[in-house]
């Protein structure tokens, strides 16, 4: 067993490689550029939702709770669509500050709990190979296993996530190398 504050070096080292990789992946390769589509008419269609104010958050259109599921106008809404989940975020220019310290924080998170499994499971001095297993199969779990529920559950495009869930892949190898080379012997 390795004590997790033992870990603090590669945790800390393999979140900010991923805070890296990710800038890269995100900014330099084209991967992500078609992951959200233009809606037709997109000025129109801001000026049509501006009076409504609408705050922050998820939304359904049409929203449907379980007692409405039979209910036939509510089906009729339904099947004359248009059907959209819409989050709305904060007017303005995006404040990627906040989401850059969010990502990384987040990913300081997932080195954490890799560190936690993979600490409890091993002790000092095994093999990179063993640690590099343990934790890139949490770290993996924690970039991208949770994604698959937004395609399932939400209607996300299953190629937008599939590109995010091997992004996921990416960064859970590159912490596991980390860990397997910073493991305590």
């Amino acid at each position: 067993m390795v004590p997790l504050l033992d870990l603090a070096v590669p945790i800390l080292a393999s979140a900010v490689l991923v805070f890296v990789l990710s800038s890269i992946i995100h900014m330099v390769l084209p991967i992500h550029k078609h992951d959200l589509r233009p809606l037709p008419d997109e000025a129109g269609i801001q000026e049509a939702l501006r009076p409504f104010n609408l705050a922050p958050g998820d939304y359904a259109l049409p929203h449907m709770d379980a007692s409405k599921m039979k209910d036939p106008q509510a089906l009729e809404r339904m099947t004359r669509g248009p059907v959209a989940l819409i989050t709305v975020i904060k007017s303005g220019p995006p404040a990627m500050g906040t989401a850059l310290v969010l990502w990384f924080l987040y990913s300081v998170v997932v080195g954490v709990f890799a560190a936690y499994i993979a600490g409890r499971a091993l002790g000092p001095g095994v093999s990179y190979l063993e640690v590099f297993r343990f934790v890139g199969a949490s770290a993996f779990m924690g970039y991208s296993m949770a994604l698959l529920q937004q395609s399932i559950w939400w209607s996300k495009n299953w190629g937008a996530t599939l590109r995010s869930v091997a992004d996921g892949l990416v960064y859970a190898l590159f912490t596991a190398g980390i860990f397997g080379w910073l493991w305590p012997r």
